[in-house]
């Protein structure tokens, strides 16, 4: 019986420690980003479910600012100017426009895509790897809510500049979808209108206002 407690007692032991390390190296990530005046990515998304033959692969750039954000992927641009959405499409010459507030959903959204793993999640700290001549630490990220349609989440952080490396979602439906950081730029002059909707600009393009 002893036996088995003590086991018990040392596996309850690692799982803290795991936790703590895991929480001590989420909040060196966070004070980082919170640092800084704006940062720019470049990244790449994957799709993946093999169930049901899908996978799709992109790459996109985004500028965030406070919970301001310029995203572009798929001839897409999306923006939020701490108000309202605007979704530009070029190819369908389409702008739609909605007041909702991104940082009001679940979703992982540009806005929250550095801080999201604040709220919501318990995790612990899984494997490292080397990238590159890189050491990639993974925190697994476990929602919360059951009723989560998300099973699981890894992100990886660079060891050294305590940036993120890349985030792999798991679905309970199987999808696996993987954004790695191609570039991380931080603090860079930024025009006064990045953030700004321009109606001028696209004055034969349909404007589709959802509320």
């Amino acid at each position: 019986m002893k036996i088995y407690t003590s086991i018990l007692l040392i596996t309850l032991s690692l799982s803290a420690f795991s936790q703590n390390k895991a929480k001590t190296l989420l909040n060196e990530v966070s004070n980082k980003v919170k640092g800084y005046e704006n940062i720019s990515l470049d990244f790449k998304y994957v799709l993946e479910n093999t169930s049901e033959n899908i996978k799709q692969e992109t790459k996109g750039d985004v500028v965030m600012q406070g919970n301001k954000y310029r995203l572009n992927i798929l001839g897409v641009t999306r923006l939020y100017d701490g108000k309202n959405t605007y979704s530009i499409s070029s190819e369908d010459e389409e702008v739609t426009i909605s007041s909702e507030n991104d940082d009001e959903n679940d979703a992982i959204t540009p806005s929250k895509m550095l801080s999201f793993y604040e709220d919501g999640y318990t995790y612990s700290l899984d494997i490292e790897q080397n990238v590159n001549g890189r050491k990639i630490q993974y925190v697994k990220l476990t929602p919360i809510d059951s009723n989560s349609e998300i099973k699981n989440i890894l992100l990886g952080i660079d060891s050294q500049t305590k940036h993120i490396y890349n985030l792999i979602q798991i679905g309970k439906n199987g999808t696996k979808t993987t954004l790695t950081v191609n570039s991380f730029k931080t603090n860079t002059p930024l025009s006064k209108s990045l953030f700004t909707f321009d109606a001028n600009k696209y004055k034969d393009y349909y404007i589709n206002k959802l509320d």
